[in-house]
């Protein structure tokens, strides 16, 4: 069975499969306003989305890595959350959102399950979204993991914001990865200097070295200000990395549907 992904821009992808419509971390304001993460930390949003959320049509959930920083969830994502079948994100931040949320922490699983279309187990995978030690400040981000049957690769995994560390790494031990949309851009902020807190293309092509899915899709890489690394960046690191790793990656056209073999 293959997946249809839509990238709408930066972090925002929707997923087409079996019937389901599934939106990751909706960011759906225009471009040209500021934003504060708290901390002293900020950044200014350079791209609107591809598709406006009127536009979008009907979710039946949302797959949402954090709800706090408005790069993942900005104001009109966040408007359209009450129309969504169902939201899945993190523990703390299901309690902020209260209504049809779902908190996971990271290994839990929960089931999509409705008539006529396939049964989809979601597992929740670790982020760490910053350096060492900086969970308190940053606060939970989870990732997604999505089986359904049918699947010829491995199930359909989504990073979140987080950089490469052991949690990450220990999802090639337990999850047989077919397709990555691998959240990148190599995010740092003047305040910090140069702690990262999104995965570099460095970091990427070391967690497709252990992942070895069916192909990789960076998303996270535009659209914002405080994103460093973008596709020319990400290409020309990508451009020493072994044959079968490039291989591998595949970009998608902002705005236009793309079918993917999973």
């Amino acid at each position: 069975m293959n997946v249809s992904l839509t990238h709408i821009g930066g972090p925002t992808v929707l997923i087409e499969v079996g019937g389901w419509r599934l939106l990751t971390d909706p960011t759906f304001d225009p471009a040209g306003n500021d934003y504060r993460f708290g901390w002293g930390t900020g950044s200014r949003k350079l791209a609107g989305p591809a598709i406006a959320a009127a536009d979008l049509g009907p979710i039946d959930a949302v797959l949402l890595s954090h709800d706090h920083h408005d790069d993942n969830l900005d104001a009109a994502g966040r408007a359209l959350l009450p129309a969504a079948g169902a939201v899945l994100t993190t523990v703390p931040g299901a309690k902020r959102l209260g209504g049809k949320a779902r908190g996971l922490a990271p290994w839990a699983t929960t089931r999509l399950e409705a008539p006529g279309k396939p049964a989809i187990e979601v597992t929740a995978t670790p982020c760490r979204h910053g350096p060492p030690l900086s969970r308190p400040l940053v606060g939970d981000v989870v990732g997604f993991g999505l089986a359904w049957e049918g699947q010829k690769h491995g199930a359909l995994w989504i990073s979140g914001d987080t950089v490469l560390y052991d949690g990450v790494r220990e999802v090639a031990d337990r999850l047989k990865v077919g397709t990555a949309l691998l959240h990148l851009g190599g995010v740092r902020f003047p305040i910090s200097g140069p702690l990262r807190y999104t995965m570099t293309a460095h970091e990427a092509i070391e967690l497709c070295g252990l992942l070895r899915p069916h192909t990789a899709i960076p998303i996270h890489y535009e659209g914002w200000k405080h994103f460093r690394e973008g596709r020319e960046a990400i290409e020309r690191e990508l451009s020493s990395a072994p044959e079968a790793i490039r291989q591998e990656l595949r970009w998608l056209p902002i705005g236009e549907a793309t079918e993917i073999s999973v």
